[in-house]
């Protein structure tokens, strides 16, 4: 079992991060959100990680999302999104990437996040679901979803006319 620890908003941890730039796609970079929070001087890191020796070798992002955003849980309530998991590759294979999501699921709030290509079969076997696509929500994402005990699909809600569109939402609703 890995130790999974919150990550400094440091310099340090933007020395860490670039290794994974130089390996991973750019997508998956989080040095900007580190950048972000190092500049705001943000004391609560959404980042997360597990070190080999001294050595970071696996992270990710972990944001709560307030309930009155949910759109994808029945019943509407907070959940976990989970960004950018990235294991380096000399540790591929070792758990890493499983123990950040197990972490993850310690919470005991339902989870989403976005598949990469050919990823799919990880968060299957880490007990996530596809959603079932939703153009107007998901807009060309991938989610997968983790749903802990008493939380479902969130139904689609329906007009008269067909499912609601973004131009259908006025700010007052947000």
């Amino acid at each position: 079992m890995y130790k999974v620890q919150k990550l400094l908003v440091n310099y340090k941890t933007l020395e860490e991060f670039k290794k994974f730039k130089e390996y991973g796609i750019q997508e998956l970079s989080m040095l900007e959100d580190l950048q972000e929070n190092i500049i705001d001087n943000d004391s609560e890191s959404p980042f997360y990680g597990i070190y080999y020796g001294d050595k970071l070798v696996a992270r990710m992002s972990l944001y709560r999302i307030d309930g009155n955003y949910d759109r994808y849980f029945d019943p509407p309530q907070d959940y976990l999104e989970l960004w950018k998991l990235e294991v380096l590759p000399a540790y591929h294979g070792k758990g890493f990437g499983s123990a950040l999501v197990n972490y993850a699921k310690t919470y005991n709030l339902p989870i989403k996040t976005n598949a990469r290509q050919r990823s799919s079969e990880f968060w299957e076997k880490m007990g996530f679901s596809s959603v079932t696509y939703n153009p107007s929500r998901d807009r060309g994402e991938n989610p997968y979803v983790w749903y802990p005990a008493g939380v479902a699909e969130q139904e689609p809600v329906e007009k008269e006319d067909g499912p609601i569109k973004e131009t259908d939402v006025s700010s007052s609703d947000l």
